[in-house]
């Protein structure tokens, strides 16, 4: 397959939480002919089997995979880094952003994911991020992106030079059903990605993420792919 590489450069680091989108998006990379680094983060959050799906799935596609500790949780303020606080099993209203944001945890990720780029010569950052079904998230939106790849470009001595990597967000403006599509089309193991927020031994089903989630691979006809808890509701 051709495909032309920002900077004509097919190495990639990929931000991988383990979750349905970022796994998605390790997937397309894989797809287009990139040759990934995936690149996850402990950061202090509750749902830490995240990380042991990330290397599941970064395994399942040959990628080398990468793990930072930086504790951004210690500050507290989410829901999934703060025991103190709830993480909401109830549908968030719109308009309204969750408890389950996590102030600046994009940015510095992304900040992360350029710096690890820079150091290995990769052409882009590829980031899950979509605006459609988190538009509360302030940092899921293109103006963010767009900012950021302005600030990409004057922070780095590659970026001074014409050359520096690409934020690539590929689900941007893509809804859930079509993400589950995609998955399914580059081979993404779903049954093997971790969304849930709770941090229980298995998927709540009731978080803002499952639910979503869940009712996605519905829409797309993959029920036996729900959460537990999900697939009792369709049952009753």
């Amino acid at each position: 397959m051709s495909h032309s590489f920002p900077n004509d450069n097919p190495r990639a680091v990929v931000l991988l939480s383990g979750g349905l989108d970022s796994s998605t998006v390790l997937g397309l990379a894989v797809q287009d002919g990139y040759q990934p680094t995936a690149l996850s983060f402990r950061y202090g959050q509750r749902h830490t089997a995240e990380l042991e799906r990330a290397a599941v799935i970064a395994a399942h596609f040959g990628a080398e995979h990468r793990i930072v500790d930086i504790n951004i949780g210690s500050f507290g303020g989410s829901a999934l880094t703060d025991d103190g606080l709830d993480v909401p099993l109830e549908a968030t209203p719109d308009g309204v952003v969750p408890p389950t944001y996590v102030p600046g945890r994009n940015t510095v990720f992304i900040a992360v994911g350029l710096s690890l780029a820079e150091a290995i010569n990769a052409g882009s950052v590829h980031l899950g991020i979509t605006a459609v079904d988190y538009s509360g998230y302030p940092d899921c939106r293109s103006d963010y992106l767009a900012a950021y790849q302005t600030l990409a470009d004057l922070s780095s001595v590659a970026g001074r030079e014409g050359h520096g990597a690409r934020l690539v967000a590929p689900l941007l403006e893509m809804s859930k059903v079509d993400i589950v599509r995609a998955a399914l089309d580059a081979h993404v193991p779903i049954a093997q990605t971790w969304s849930c927020y709770s941090g229980g031994a298995e998927p709540c089903g009731r978080c803002d993420s499952c639910r979503i989630r869940d009712e996605a691979l519905r829409a797309a006809g993959h029920p036996e792919l729900m959460t537990a808890w999900g697939q009792a509701q369709l049952r009753t």
